[in-house]
């Protein structure tokens, strides 16, 4: 695609240089394979040091595979999973949670991306009655898929009565690094503390070349499914052989919190987009809440064509029709000038 910029997503960034770096010194000698090298034991490390030593830590290639994989090792094909409309597993995973972990997706219509208890409760009634699936795991999302964040005390309560009812909680954790930062909170507090039982952890939007975690809280508690989630990686063709190329990664990653310097400025540039797009309201008009580096914006629907040109992003919804720009750690202000002119001309 032709274009000046890329708002796609963060996805589309280049490989941040130290990263980079990183797999290029491991890219030297030989090693044992399937994660017992020494530069997956020192990632691994360094997730116990950032998440706590209650964590078992699992490296998959992609963040499909860790979302599906950690539905698959708390679920069993009768359960469901309860999930907003919105969420990534149910729209943009091509249907791979039910196709993989066999279970059903019960969808929660929610106006913020969020979940809380009163939007869960009339879904329990089914427990105990055989002709239902049976709901198992509450899977969120953080930030959310229109860029919205659960603050601590709103993970607190939603895990509190998942418990309590007997369910357990996994977050998509694809943008964890963009909530931290916009809350200033650390990456323990917003899950472990929080009372996650599992994670999907993503590097790839935040400066990754590839390589996602999954992360087991709760070692006692969750033993069972710890114990059996390397065969369940193994049957999904989620064990890579060279796992030095994806651990390396995380340890520059965490190194002097390069995950959330990437984030923060990830999350200042969507806050600059966003202030300079205030100046062409009505014509434009910002969707929801800007507490990540996610932008959804209404345009009119005459220059969407002319601004397809020039930038490439995704259109969220056809009625409007609704944008969505994305920010990434080298997204500079230049970039954001050069659409909000393009803007200015189209108007």
């Amino acid at each position: 695609m032709n274009c000046n910029y890329s708002f796609a997503s963060d996805n589309t960034a280049s490989v941040h240089p130290l990263i980079m770096k990183a797999i290029e010194e491991v890219n030297r000698g030989q090693y044992v394979s399937y994660g017992d090298d020494p530069f997956t034991e020192q990632a691994i490390n360094k997730f116990k040091e950032v998440f706590g030593e209650d964590a078992e830590v699992f490296f998959t290639l992609t963040g499909t595979a860790s979302n599906v994989l950690s539905i698959r090792a708390f679920t069993q094909p009768f359960n469901s999973v309860l999930c907003t409309d919105v969420s990534h597993i149910n729209i943009d995973e091509c249907g791979a949670p039910e196709n993989i972990a066999g279970i059903k997706l019960v969808q929660i219509k929610s106006a913020d991306g969020k979940l809380n208890p009163k939007m869960i409760a009339p879904h329990l009634g089914v427990i105990g009655n055989e002709h239902h699936s049976q709901p198992r795991l509450i899977s969120i999302t953080q930030t959310t898929e229109v860029g919205t964040v659960y603050t601590y005390n709103e993970l607190k309560e939603l895990t509190e009565f998942a418990h309590n009812n007997g369910l357990y909680v996994h977050m998509d954790g694809a943008r964890l690094a963009n909530a931290a930062s916009y809350l200033n909170l650390s990456l323990k507090k917003l899950t472990y503390d929080a009372g996650i039982d599992v994670l999907s952890f993503g590097g790839t939007k935040n400066g990754m070349m590839i390589g996602e975690a999954v992360i087991i809280f709760n070692r006692e508690s969750n033993r069972n499914f710890i114990d059996s989630f390397k065969y369940i990686r193994k049957q999904s063709m989620q064990l890579l052989s060279k796992m030095r190329y994806i651990s390396s990664q995380f340890i520059a990653y965490f190194e002097n919190d390069l995950w959330l310097k990437n984030a923060e400025h990830a999350n200042r540039m969507a806050q600059y987009l966003s202030n300079k797009l205030l100046e062409f309201y009505p014509d434009i008009e910002i969707m929801y809440k800007i507490e990540g580096n996610a932008v959804f914006v209404k345009i009119p629907e005459r220059i969407l064509d002319e601004l397809k040109k020039d930038f490439y992003f995704y259109i969220w919804d056809n009625n409007g029709p609704v944008i969505r720009l994305m920010s990434s750690f080298e997204t500079n202000r230049s970039d954001i000038d050069n659409l909000v002119s393009r803007l200015k001309q189209l108007l």
